[in-house]
């Protein structure tokens, strides 16, 4: 169906698009715990000035 060039490019374009959504999933995951970080900083200031 396919010959091997095409299914060696097709095999790199896999593998190209499984790293990229990798990378943007623990980029998230870093800005969502950057994000958290933050917000709770405020809250333990504010408790402790009572």
């Amino acid at each position: 169906m396919f010959g091997t060039k095409k299914l060696r490019t097709l095999g790199g374009d896999l593998g190209s698009a499984i790293k990229g959504f990798k990378k943007a999933m623990n980029e998230d995951d870093d800005s969502a715990k950057k994000t958290t970080a933050e917000e709770e900083a405020p809250a333990q200031k504010l408790s402790h000035k009572e």
